[in-house]
């Protein structure tokens, strides 16, 4: 039976821990033989957000094997940039002799510091959360730190920018070890319909070009996000915000940066990137979906944009 340990270290990110462990927990709902375990190197740690936790094992009781994981979930940094955090030696040496093993070290957001201390990142590429990725970088200069990434498996080490993304690894290993379609159902259970994948950037087409305070051009900029399928005409568009389509085309780029006809393109291709991960789907239903005129132009943007 493949065990799942999940370390539950001093100030813990809730959902950098339970994200993960939900979907093991779904996937053993699902008939995965799985054993999930918990173990922690301090006393009744206690979590960022003030949450306690008792009776955790102590890592040292573990007896892990070659293909087992272990995930170190983000901690509150102000820890992780302390001195009572790097002084936690052996622990990092009981990581790295796990690696050894063969067991693969997975960590969500700044859990990859832990990972670094155990000198695992040493000429690996790996990423944190966006706001980590400086000092990640300055901590551990010979890793291969990737800036924009959701998550990274190089070798037995897998890296995640947090929060969230540390579903979309779960869900990523769990593909590995039980394929595309069982992991389509637990990301089901789980309500997470659109499954990232390792070339999703961390940052988001559906917040880039927002900066800006223009009550209409949010409206046209939401609407389109929410009816990718519709042709979306210059048009349609002005007429739905009660301006001229020549002044929405020169206050949309004076607002956002870039064209209605460009931005929308780029939502079009976010969404199909997304929808390529669910295998239930075709090509020429993604493409009818995301508003292509066919599978082949889909195809052919996709392929331009890889």
């Amino acid at each position: 039976m493949k065990k799942i340990a999940f370390i539950i270290p001093p100030t813990v990110e809730i959902l950098d821990l339970a994200g993960p462990l939900q979907v093991f927990t779904e996937a053993k709902f699902y008939g995965f033989d799985l054993q999930l375990e918990f173990y922690t190197y301090t006393d009744e740690p206690v979590s960022n957000s003030g949450l306690g936790f008792d009776k955790v094992a102590d890592y040292r009781t573990a007896n892990l094997n070659e293909g087992d994981y272990i995930f170190v979930p983000g901690m509150s940094f102000d820890y992780v940039d302390s001195i009572a955090f790097r002084a936690e030696k052996d622990f990092f040496n009981w990581l790295k002799e796990q690696s050894v093993k063969k067991v693969f070290l997975c960590s969500v957001c700044n859990g990859a510091f832990a990972l670094g201390e155990a000198g695992l990142l040493q000429d690996t590429e790996c990423t944190t959360h966006w706001r980590r990725i400086d000092a990640l970088k300055a901590r551990f200069p010979k890793a291969k730190v990737l800036t924009d990434v959701l998550f990274k498996k190089s070798n037995n080490v897998y890296t995640s920018a947090g929060i969230s993304s540390g579903i979309d690894l779960a869900l990523s290993i769990l593909e590995e070890l039980k394929g595309a379609f069982f992991t389509h159902k637990v990301a089901r259970g789980l309500v997470v319909y659109y499954r990232r994948n390792d070339s999703h950037t961390q940052k988001s087409i559906y917040l880039d070009y927002r900066n800006h305070i223009h009550p209409k051009i949010h409206e046209v900029q939401d609407y389109m996000i929410n009816n990718l399928s519709a042709a979306n005409t210059i048009e349609e568009l002005a007429d739905m915000v009660a301006m001229s389509p020549r002044n929405l085309s020169r206050v949309f780029k004076e607002k956002t940066g870039t064209t209605i006809i460009e931005y929308l393109t780029l939502l079009r291709i976010e969404f199909a990137r997304t929808l390529v991960n669910n295998p239930e789907y075709t090509i020429e239903y993604i493409a009818a979906q995301c508003g292509f005129k066919s599978a082949r132009q889909l195809q052919r943007i996709l392929k331009n944009k890889a």
